[in-house]
């Protein structure tokens, strides 16, 4: 099922390559979001990212050594597992080798690869939703 919004979980170290993500989606008329591109200047980050959090009817984490060392991504994570409406419905996106530590659950979850290709990566994600992968998009 296609997404009406993506939650893209990620560490603020790993934002180039969120936001690369969230380009290729959006170009592909997936909504998403991620902080801190889309959290308005002044308004409360905590509240922002929560009511995305409610809003999101799909969570992707892009994970990193950084990542799993996130306060914010473990809060995320951790929210995103225990909602029963993200049942099936959560994405981790392994962009460099990591240990998962807190974050172990996502052990049980099926992974996209983007370690090697980005573009790769998103076509994988794209598929799964049954949504080709339009090659301009990446650059």
């Amino acid at each position: 099922m296609r997404p009406t919004e993506l939650f893209l979980s990620h560490s603020s170290r790993d934002g180039a390559v969120a936001s690369e993500i969230a380009e290729v989606l959006r170009d592909h008329a997936i909504p998403v979001f991620f902080a801190p591109h889309d959290i308005a200047g002044a308004r409360q980050w905590q509240d922002e990212i929560l009511s995305a959090l409610e809003r999101c009817d799909w969570f992707a984490v892009l994970l990193s050594p950084a990542a799993v060392e996130s306060m914010w991504v473990k809060r995320e994570v951790s929210y995103a597992l225990s909602q029963q409406r993200y049942e099936n419905r959560i994405v981790p996106l392994l962009y460099q080798d990591c240990v998962l530590g807190s974050l172990g659950w996502l052990e049980l979850f099926q992974r996209i690869d983007m370690r090697s290709d980005l573009r790769d990566g998103c076509r994988e994600l794209l598929r799964s939703w049954g949504i080709g992968f339009k090659d301009a998009s990446l650059g």
